[in-house]
């Protein structure tokens, strides 16, 4: 994935907060108990800044911030294996692969954000306003599996060295 393709998700998910949020009240119910029923409110243009700054924001700010710590060549990355992915011949290709990884992430976050607003709007849909709790737990459990594939992903990556072939080591 290529920062600009990242950058097209952002703002997909910003439009999607917009969109969707037009038929919101013009008091939002934005915070629910353990029962799913509302207890906080904003007004509806302080709910829909604050969602477009927080699910386009976070999401930005995490990649973007990890981006260029990345890029200075004194960063301290820790990997599995690092002598072999962090050696001077490998070192860009290793950033380049975290950088890519990195990205995805911030799509899984953002999705994440998006649906946790969908949930929002629906429970708006309904009088009085109710989440439903088991739609949310379920979308927080698949997010979470796919932060665990995702890990998973990384690790195993750098987990393994390739096989050289040849007597001085090429590939």
């Amino acid at each position: 994935m290529k920062p600009r393709s990242f950058f097209f998700f952002v703002g997909c998910g910003g439009a999607f907060i917009w969109l969707t949020s037009k038929d919101l009240p013009p008091l939002v119910a934005s915070h629910f108990g353990g029962s799913g029923f509302a207890n906080g409110f904003m007004p509806h243009t302080v709910y829909v800044g604050f969602m477009l700054a927080f699910v386009i924001g976070l999401p930005v700010v995490a990649v973007a911030l990890t981006w260029l710590v990345l890029g200075n060549p004194k960063a301290r990355i820790n990997v599995p294996n690092r002598d072999y992915w962090l050696a001077p011949e490998r070192r860009a290709e290793t950033v380049s692969h975290l950088r890519t990884s990195l990205l995805w992430f911030g799509v899984l976050l953002l999705s994440f954000l998006c649906y946790a607003h969908w949930q929002v709007v629906l429970a708006n849909g309904r009088q009085p306003a109710k989440l439903a709790n088991s739609w949310f737990i379920g979308g927080l459990v698949v997010f979470l599996a796919l932060m665990l594939l995702w890990l998973k992903a990384l690790l195993g990556h750098f987990r393994q060295i390739p096989k050289t072939q040849g007597k001085y080591g090429s590939s």
